[in-house]
Parts: C-alpha cells; sequence; structure tokens
C-alpha cells in the first residue's frame, strides 16, 4: 500500500524533477486576501503572483497546501463525520505555471503523473470540459486517447473559474475516477452525479481570461495555470478504498481514538471516531499557525471545531479530556511533512486539555438542561429560538452546539428566535451603553461594531497584511469615500496594527489600496475596546467602503515597542525580588523610544537597589530565552503564578506571556495582550535612567532598552571622557580628581568664611567702620551689615559678638546678590526682657520679609530687599528702646 506521505512526496517529486520550484506550504492565516478567514484552496499563497501584484523568482512551482473550510462561504464543518469525502482540514496538492506553460502540458503532467507514475486505470478516469473549450478537449483526446462520452463538456460555471468578479479566470478540466459500480452515482452531466462513484480527484484551472464586474473583457497576456488535488482524495484510490477515513492515515487517527475511549468503531460510534480524528487535524494545525481559541473571529472558530469534537468525545463517553491525548499519534503521522506541528505540540496539547477540563463542565450542564427543554418534543419539533439563546447567553452553551446536539435527535433550532432574541439583546447592550455618559461620537464606533462585529488583529506574528475597509469616518462622521488629503479614520475587518491598550502606545505605519492610493497611519486607537482605527492622512488616490488594502506597520517602531514591552515585564519580576512581593504595576508608558513603570513601594530606591535591579533584567536578556504565550482563564492564569496587570479589565480568555529563565517557573508570569519580543536578546540592552516619586506610596522608574540605551550610556561615556579632558586626568581617574577638587573646595570655602568672619568683626568686613558697641538705653547693643558673607555663618558670628559684648544684644544683616538674610541674638542674661525672634521679626519686615523663627536667644530670617539693611538693624534698635 503507498501510504500517504509517499504519495505526497511522490506529486512533489515529480514536479520538482520536471523543473517546478517546491514551495511549503504557507500557514492556515493568509495575509495576503482579506476575505478569507483561513486559506481554502492551493491557489490562496499564489494570488498575488497571479493577479501581478508580487513577482516571485520562479514561473513554475509546486506545493502541497494546508486548508480549512470551516468558517466563512467554505464551511464543511456540519458535514463531517457523516459522509466519505468532507473535512474541515485537508492537504491541496498542485502545480501552478504563472505564464509559462499552458494547457497542453498541464494536461501532459496530470496524465503522465497518474496513468504512468501512480499506475491508476486509465480506463477508471473520466475528464471534463467547460462546453466551449474545444481546444481542452483536443488535448485530452490527443493527449490520453480519451474516448468521446469520456469527456464531457460541462456548461455550469462548475467548470469555470474566477478569481472575485474582477481579475483572472477561465475554464477547468477535472478529472473523475470511477470507483465502480458496486457504488451509487453516475458521471458528471447526469441525474445521478451527486452520487459516490464518480470521484473528483483533480481539477485544472486554465487562467486565461481578464474579467470585470463578473464579464470577460479579454485575454491575459500570460496564460496561466492553477491545479487542486485532494491528498485524501488520491490516497483513498491509490489505497483502493472509496472512503477518505478508510486511508491509512485517518484509520491510525481513529485507532487512537478507539483505544482511548474504549469504544469500538461500530455504525453507532463512526461518526464520532471521524469527527475527533478530521477535528484533531484542524485545531492541532490551526494552532500550530498561531491561531488561539477566543470568542469571536479565527479564534472562535476554532474553539467551535475543538467543541464539536470534545462533544464526541463525551459522546463516546469518554471519562476524562481526550484531544490532547491524541496529538503525539496526528504529529507522528504528520509531522516529518509539516515540522511546524513538532514545534507546537506542548502549545497544541496544552490549550486542548486546559479547553476541554473547561467545556466539560459547560457541556454537561447545557446538555442537562437541554434534556429538560426537550424531554416532551418528537422527531420533527423545533426547539423554540429564545431557548436556545438561554442556553447560549446565561450557560455559554453555543447555538451550534444546541443543533448539533439536536440534530442527532430530528431535533431542530427556531434560528430566526435564536437571531431575534440576539437582537434583542444588542438592543439592550445599546441603550446602556448610551445611558453610561460616554462620549456621544462612541455610537459611531457602536454602529460599525454591530455591523461588522469586531476588528481581527494579526499582528502579534506579522506586520504587514491586508483587510478590507468596513468604516470611513471624516470629521466626526461615517462616510463612503475618502481621498487625497483628507484626515480620516480607517477600519478594516482585520489589521497587523496593534491598537494603543495596556500602557502600549498605538502602531503607526502605512495603508495603501486601489488606484494609487495611500494614507500615513500616525496611531492606531481601540473604540469600544473591540475596533481597531486607524488614524490617517490620505496622501493620494481614493478609498471607498469594500476595497482592499494593503497595511504596512512601522516595524522599526514596532521592533523597539516590543522590546520595551517585554523589559517591562523582567523589571516588574527584578523589583519584586528585590524589594518583594508588595510591589505591583501601578501604570506603565510604552513608548518606542522609552518606557515608564509605576510601582508601589513606600519608600525610594538606593543607588545599589536601582543597580541590582538593573544588572538582574540584563542578565535574563543576555540569556535570550523565548517568549511563550498562552491562552487561559484568567483565574487559571493567576493559579499558575501569573500577575494580573494593574487597571486591566479581562474577560473569558486571556494571553499569559512566559519569559525568562525557569526553575520551578518562568522568570516572568503577566497576563498581557501586548505586543513582544521573541526571544529576550531582542531588548539588547536595558538601562534605567530616572527613579522618583509619583504619589503617596508609590514611584516611578523611567529606562531605555537596545540603541537608546546605548546612545545614552554613549552620551555619557562622552561626558565622561570631556570632563576628564578638562580636569587634564583620565576616564578613570575622574572620580578621584573630582573628589580631590571638591576636598580643596570645601577647604577654600572654610578659610573664606573665617576670613570675611574675621574682616566683619575687624572692621573690614563691613559697609564702614568696624561693628561699635552702642548703649540703647541700659542695653548694650552691636549691629553691622555685612555684604558677600554665607547666611549660614551669622550665628558663629554673633557667637563672637555675645562674646565681645559680654551682656547685650547683636544684630546681623548679611546681603548677597540684593536679597538680605537677618539675624539677632541676645546674651542669656536678657531673655527675660528681650525675645530675639521678635527682634528678628521686626528687622525682616523692613526688608520685605515675612516672619523668622528661632529661640529667645538666637533666631534668623530674611527678606528680598537688601538695600533696606541698614533700616532692619533700626527697626531691632527701635524695639529695643521700645
Amino acid at each position: 500500500m503507498t501510504s500517504t506521505n509517499d504519495i505526497r512526496r511522490s506529486f512533489l517529486d515529480y514536479f520538482a524533477e520536471n523543473g517546478h520550484e517546491r514551495v511549503a506550504s504557507s500557514p492556515l492565516v493568509p495575509h495576503n486576501d482579506p476575505t478569507l478567514m483561513f486559506v481554502n484552496a492551493g491557489m490562496v499563497p499564489f494570488k498575488n503572483v497571479f493577479t501581478g501584484l508580487e513577482s516571485r523568482p520562479y514561473v513554475t512551482a509546486t506545493s502541497a497546501q494546508k486548508c480549512v473550510r470551516a468558517g466563512g462561504k467554505h464551511n464543511d464543518l456540519d458535514n463531517v463525520g457523516y459522509t466519505a469525502r468532507h473535512h474541515t482540514f485537508f492537504e491541496m496538492m498542485g502545480n501552478f505555471s504563472f505564464g509559462d506553460y499552458f494547457k497542453e502540458q498541464a494536461i501532459e503532467h496530470a496524465w503522465t503523473l497518474i496513468t504512468k507514475e501512480w499506475g491508476i486505470d486509465p480506463s477508471r478516469l473520466t475528464a471534463t470540459v467547460y462546453h466551449d473549450d474545444d481546444q481542452a478537449y483536443d488535448l485530452w483526446r490527443k493527449i490520453a486517447g480519451l474516448p468521446e462520452d469520456r469527456i464531457i463538456r460541462i456548461a455550469t460555471k462548475d467548470n469555470f473559474w474566477a478569481m472575485g468578479d474582477n481579475g483572472p479566470c477561465g475554464p477547468c478540466s477535472e478529472l473523475f475516477y470511477d470507483h465502480g459500480d458496486h457504488i451509487w452515482g453516475g458521471p458528471p452531466g447526469t441525474p445521478e452525479e451527486d452520487g459516490d462513484r464518480f470521484v473528483e480527484i483533480w481539477n485544472l484551472v486554465f487562467m486565461q481570461y481578464r474579467q470585470e464586474e463578473a464579464e470577460i473583457v479579454g485575454e491575459l497576456p500570460k496564460p496561466s495555470i492553477d491545479t487542486g488535488m485532494g491528498l485524501e482524495r488520491a490516497a483513498a484510490v491509490l489505497q483502493g478504498v472509496h472512503d477518505n477515513y478508510d486511508i491509512d492515515l485517518f484509520k491510525t487517527l481513529i485507532a487512537a481514538s478507539v483505544d482511548l475511549t474504549e469504544q469500538a468503531e461500530t455504525d453507532a460510534t463512526r461518526a464520532s471516531h471521524r469527527v475527533i480524528a478530521d477535528h484533531l487535524r484542524s485545531v492541532s494545525f490551526l494552532m500550530a499557525d498561531g491561531v488561539l481559541p477566543a470568542n469571536e473571529g479565527r479564534g472562535y472558530v476554532l474553539r467551535r471545531i475543538m467543541r464539536r469534537a470534545m462533544r464526541h468525545a463525551h459522546l463516546l463517553g469518554a471519562k476524562d479530556p481526550l484531544m490532547h491525548r491524541l496529538v503525539p499519534s496526528l504529529s507522528a503521522e504528520m509531522g516529518a511533512a509539516y515540522p511546524e506541528l513538532i514545534r507546537a505540540q506542548p502549545l497544541i496539547q496544552e490549550t486542548l486539555e486546559r479547553e476541554e477540563t473547561r467545556f466539560r463542565q459547560t457541556l454537561e450542564k447545557g446538555l442537562g438542561l437541554l434534556d429538560d427543554a426537550t424531554a416532551s418534543m418528537e422527531k420533527g419539533d423545533e426547539l423554540p429560538g429564545e431557548t436556545a439563546f438561554k442556553l447560549y447567553d446565561t450557560y455559554g452553551f453555543p447555538y451550534d452546539l444546541t443543533e448539533d446536539a439536536l440534530r442527532a435527535r430530528g431535533l431542530t433550532v427556531d434560528r430566526a428566535g435564536f437571531d431575534a432574541a440576539m437582537a434583542e439583546q444588542k438592543k439592550a447592550a445599546r441603550a446602556a451603553w448610551k445611558g453610561s455618559g460616554d462620549s456621544t461620537d462612541g455610537e459611531i464606533w457602536f454602529d460599525i461594531a454591530e455591523r461588522e462585529g469586531s476588528s481581527e488583529f494579526i499582528g502579534y506574528q506579522a506586520t504587514e497584511g491586508e483587510g478590507t475597509i468596513v468604516g470611513l469616518i471624516k470629521d466626526g462622521k461615517e462616510v463612503n469615500e475618502i481621498g487625497e488629503g483628507d484626515s480620516a479614520v480607517i477600519l478594516a475587518n482585520q489589521t497587523p496594527f496593534y491598537a494603543e491598550s495596556g500602557g502600549q502606545m498605538g502602531d503607526s505605519g502605512r495603508i495603501g489600496g486601489p488606484a494609487g492610493f495611500s494614507a500615513a497611519v500616525s496611531d492606531t486607537s481601540k473604540p469600544l475596546g473591540r475596533l481597531h482605527a486607524h488614524h490617517a492622512v490620505v496622501d493620494s488616490g481614493r478609498l471607498k467602503l469594500g476595497d482592499s488594502v494593503q497595511m504596512l506597520v512601522d516595524g522599526e517602531r514596532r521592533d523597539r515597542l516590543r522590546a520595551n514591552h517585554s523589559a517591562t515585564h523582567l523589571l516588574h519580576a527584578a523589583l519584586r525580588n528585590r524589594l518583594g512581593g508588595h510591589v505591583t504595576q501601578k501604570g506603565s508608558l510604552v513608548a518606542p523610544e522609552r518606557l515608564r513603570f509605576d510601582f508601589s513601594n513606600p519608600t525610594a530606591l538606593s543607588d545599589e537597589d536601582i543597580a541590582a535591579v538593573e544588572a538582574e533584567v540584563n542578565e535574563e536578556i543576555r540569556a535570550n530565552q523565548a517568549v511563550t504565550t498562552r491562552l487561559m482563564a484568567p483565574e487559571d492564569a493567576v493559579e499558575a503564578g501569573a500577575l494580573a496587570l494593574f487597571g486591566e479589565k479581562y474577560g473569558d480568555e486571556v494571553r499569559v506571556l512566559s519569559m525568562g529563565r525557569q526553575t520551578d517557573k518562568h522568570y516572568s508570569i503577566e497576563l498581557c495582550g501586548g505586543t513582544h519580543v521573541d526571544a529576550l536578546g531582542d531588548i539588547a540592552l536595558f538601562k534605567i535612567i530616572g527613579e522618583s516619586a509619583v504619589s503617596s506610596g508609590v514611584r516611578r522608574i523611567e529606562a531605555l532598552t537596545g540603541e537608546a540605551a546605548r546612545q545614552y550610556l554613549g552620551g555619557r561615556d562622552a561626558m565622561l571622557r570631556q570632563a576628564a579632558q578638562m580636569l587634564k586626568t583620565s576616564p578613570d581617574e575622574v572620580g578621584e580628581r573630582v573628589g580631590a577638587l571638591v576636598a580643596e573646595r570645601r577647604r577654600l570655602e572654610t578659610e573664606l568664611a573665617e576670613a570675611k568672619k574675621q574682616l566683619a568683626l575687624g572692621g573690614g568686613g563691613g559697609t564702614g567702620s568696624g561693628p561699635e558697641i552702642e548703649t540703647l538705653g541700659e542695653t548694650k547693643f552691636l549691629g553691622q551689615t555685612l555684604e558677600g558673607v554665607d547666611p549660614k555663618s551669622l550665628r558663629s558670628i554673633l557667637d563672637d559678638m555675645k562674646a565681645q559684648l559680654g551682656s547685650g544684644i547683636a544684630a546681623l544683616a548679611a546681603v548677597n546678590e540684593g536679597r538680605a538674610a537677618f539675624a539677632v541674638a541676645v546674651t542669656d542674661d536678657l531673655t527675660e526682657s528681650f525675645d530675639a525672634v521678635a527682634l528678628v521679626r521686626a528687622g525682616v519686615a523692613e526688608l520685605g520679609g515675612k516672619g523668622g523663627g528661632g529661640r529667645a536667644d538666637m533666631a534668623q530670617g530674611g527678606g528680598p530687599d537688601g538695600a533696606k539693611a541698614a533700616q532692619a538693624l533700626d527697626a531691632v534698635r527701635a524695639a529695643i528702646t521700645g
């Protein structure tokens, strides 16, 4: 038997040997087609090559492309498990020509591979062509020798392919395999064509024409080829089975399901085992390509597939979570061809186990309520939509699960009633929002969100992508079109632009569109917490609702934001390690040029604290551990040791960022929705440049990373070298040299102060002759005005003056740069009669100052008007004489 892996390998080898570039499968999330939820065909990664928007260094290619059809218009989910060939995940093998060969060589390759390389019996093959494609008809006659009755002309759109209403299009030619007359069905184009006897195994698309508004307007200058062969269908043919689920790959996965559930594959259990096997592939590959469970968008489709499989595990009687235990079997079967499956296996298993553990609680409660609600219903009855909505809204039981659970019992659900109940809830939510006091222009965001749903952020792994325009706002109002010079807010169904939240600034960049449209995005915000609003100015062209655009984030700026954001997580951990577990984040700013981190701590950090924290963060950066992301329920995340950030509101699911070296747990684990580095070495360098108080009990650290930190340190180094040059020493000896200079200055200042004091006391430091003792009534008085004397020296001078007096009162006014310091001393024997504080205040009032303080024997104050120093002394004299 030829294995599935062998078939994939031989297909790619055949075309590689015939000059085709072997191209690896693209991720399941398409970034070049905003209209698709997932890659659903082999040609999707080459779409821009076919349309001329992209060029590659090859003109022919071959690939085995991962595909998912479980959302949007290509949705096979509900059929999986109940038919022979429906899958949510499948592999599309194909060969492509971008203006190189055309119909003849494409048909030649197809016939050679199938009949000669693979040895499929030509008598079992039938070809179809578009009804007026005589060229393809003649080529099948010439190359394959097929008789006329096995070349069937099809006049419907089934055999004419188009890339939308505008762009390349052309006729198709399909190859069908006859599984034998023991199976009911007829050839394509007959009344029995919907049977399973004749199965399409390969579709050859001849891109020949160009159309506008769904009308052919001419031929393509370079006709191209796009083919697609489902690997699972090819394996069924080559392995001699009719049912895709009987091929080796699915038999292995189903056997693992049988073993773990201890439920044999019977008529009653077959559908459940098939659902589990098929859905296991979808959810595993989606998570390997970066999709995580969520409540909307791609994440919701992933969760829906997960839960459908988990419900069937429940039907099989699995007592414990099952899906995660099947992942090793899948990796063993497909990991060699798709190594991303091996790399992501721990994440896939952990996510599946967590999701199934939580879902089982919802499932048991929901199924019990559903049983109660349908106990009296008979086959063919319809469950009221209000009941289905209550299950969804109150108990978290999804609508599609209600529908699937009732399907096996022959019951249906009133979808219109469910939708009406949902609409009523949205109406109530809008009314509540209007009464919240929020700004009136917010109603625009509400209208867009209700009409289009939430924006999907695709920027965790990418800085560019495509989107479809769902909203345009100019001058505070929704418009249908914007043009050159307009300042506008642009909204798309998906975007790689991160919107400002959690302290991280929004992305900037550019948006390009049809007919030369170009706009500069200065910021991205997040109205209602679920829309991404790009604030832009249009440089050229025009943009309309529904247009597809290319979105390019300023990658260099994003890298700096990511580095600064990851550094705040490391800083938080280092502060807690150094200062204690009381440290919690109280706010942050993540800007491209710097970071700011506010945290709880009662006292300032010492120099030693700052140096230790900085060293610890840089140690983790040098260790260069990968940053990992998990999606968890908030309570599970906190239980696992994650720190919740200040001021954040969390929904049912949170992103948990783990970074740094691991002992019993990672160095840092936090709940965070921001963008981060892939590995800590990307931060490069961390430098604290400031620590200050924000409010009582809250401190703030400001820091730099990467190139900004390097430039900061480089600037400090340049200043050090300049200082060394001025001091005529080396940079290493600047500290010692400055210390010596400071000591020398202090010595000189002391000597100068003493000299001024002596001059003042000796008569040379005042404004006239030396101070003379006066007698005011019965009290001796000594007063003096001094210029350029340090106010700090006044008390020591007054002590000397008191000694000179023996008994009396001394007053000094020191004038410096127009201001005056004023001091009064009273000898101890006179303090009962005179108060130095009252005397100094009398003098200070003359200087234009207020108050003054001290003791009864010594007081000091000052004022701004030093020119009135003499009047201040007179005021003291007047107070003494009284």
